[in-house]
């Protein structure tokens, strides 16, 4: 009887442990599941600080070689130089808002299946059939023509410089800003083709026109033009966030459209006008909470405050000649619930409230 042959054996090289691989060593906070490279704001580092703080490199924080990347002919990094204003440390910003990845795709679903399910239900219980004449007209021209208002300063002004500012936490809050304003605008346009499809006489391509020759909308759609035309990126942002969006964005939106649609017996557009009312306020947290860092610095604040006074003798006057062009719509509706006065009046309180908050003066125009 053959023996039965014994299996082959193979070798194999032992694994030795040497402690020169990574963990091993022990240091201060090596037990730690925290990062400690930044300060944090607050007594405890938060998730969005973690995934934000320092994604960017900086030369001035860890980079000991200088930018690691840069432009064909041009400058390294995230050049300092790419607005007037001045931080002794730009990392010191934070969003109010602590967005991130997570946060952006939650909060906007949320909006998009609140702005769905509102459209829904105004085809089901058909809504528009119900809106006078007079209201529809206001709304295919006005509410039409500030879609192309949100469309122009999402792609060309917050798109734009999304990737501008000297640290990751600017960037990113920024980079959000642009997509609320697509987001709105989007909703916008849904909003019109459902009353374009709804049976109602509603022209849904009139706002074009509106928005290209009507006279009351031509100075708002040149001061949207200028500002995609702004090189500096912190000053693109006062401008827009600052100015531009308290003197003519919450003047339509929340002191005309939020305070007369629903005597006019549409419940449906302040949904969505809310929405964007919503995300203007998250913008304005972020945007004010950046100005009172720079004004408030102590090497470069006073120079940052006479900056931005210049800035304010410029796009003031503009935005101011922009609301007022506006009064004619304030008489379109047929139930009319506020004055054009009343409402400007309005919104120069908030802006006046908004400059002493970042510690700027109230300029002379808005007295005039």
């Amino acid at each position: 009887m053959t023996a039965t042959a014994e299996p082959q054996r193979r070798s194999f090289p032992r694994i030795e442990f040497t402690d020169a691989e990574a963990g091993a060593r022990e240091f201060p906070s090596s037990k730690s599941r925290t990062y400690n490279y930044y300060k944090p704001a607050k007594l405890r580092a938060t998730t969005y600080e973690d995934v934000t703080v320092d994604v960017q490199p900086d030369p001035e924080r860890h980079l000991s070689q200088g930018w690691i990347y840069g432009f064909g002919a041009g400058p390294g990094g995230y050049p300092k130089e790419w607005t007037a204003a001045k931080s002794s440390d730009w990392h010191k910003f934070r969003d109010p808002n602590e967005e991130w990845d997570q946060t952006i795709f939650r909060n906007n679903a949320a909006i998009v299946r609140q702005v769905d399910l509102c459209l829904k239900n105004a085809k089901r219980a058909r809504a528009y059939e119900s809106w006078n004449a007079p209201w529809l007209t206001f709304i295919e021209r006005n509410l039409g023509a500030w879609m192309h208002a949100e469309n122009g300063l999402a792609l060309h002004v917050f798109t734009s410089i999304q990737r501008s500012g000297p640290s990751n936490m600017i960037n990113t809050a920024v980079a959000v800003n642009a997509a609320h304003k697509m987001r709105f605008a989007q909703d916008l346009a849904l909003f019109n083709l459902d009353l374009s499809e709804s049976g109602a006489e509603f022209d849904g391509s009139m706002h074009k026109e509106v928005w290209q020759s009507a006279p009351e909308w031509q100075p708002t759609r040149e001061v949207v033009e200028r500002l995609t035309a702004v090189p500096d990126w912190c000053e693109l942002l006062f401008a827009t966030n600052i100015v531009f969006e308290q003197l003519v964005g919450s003047l339509f939106r929340s002191e005309l459209i939020m305070q007369i649609a629903a005597r006019n017996g549409d419940y449906i557009t302040p949904t969505i006008v809310g929405t964007g009312e919503h995300d203007y306020d998250r913008d304005l947290a972020y945007s004010r909470n950046l100005f009172q860092l720079l004004t408030r610095d102590e090497e470069h604040g006073e120079a940052n405050k006479a900056l931005f006074a210049t800035w304010l003798e410029t796009w003031v006057p503009r935005c101011l000649d922009a609301a007022r062009a506006l009064q004619p719509i304030w008489s379109q509706p047929a139930d009319r619930a506020v004055t054009f006065t009343t409402s400007l009046d309005a919104a120069e309180d908030k802006f006046r409230s908004l400059l002493g908050d970042i510690g700027l003066d109230t300029p002379k125009e808005l007295d005039q």
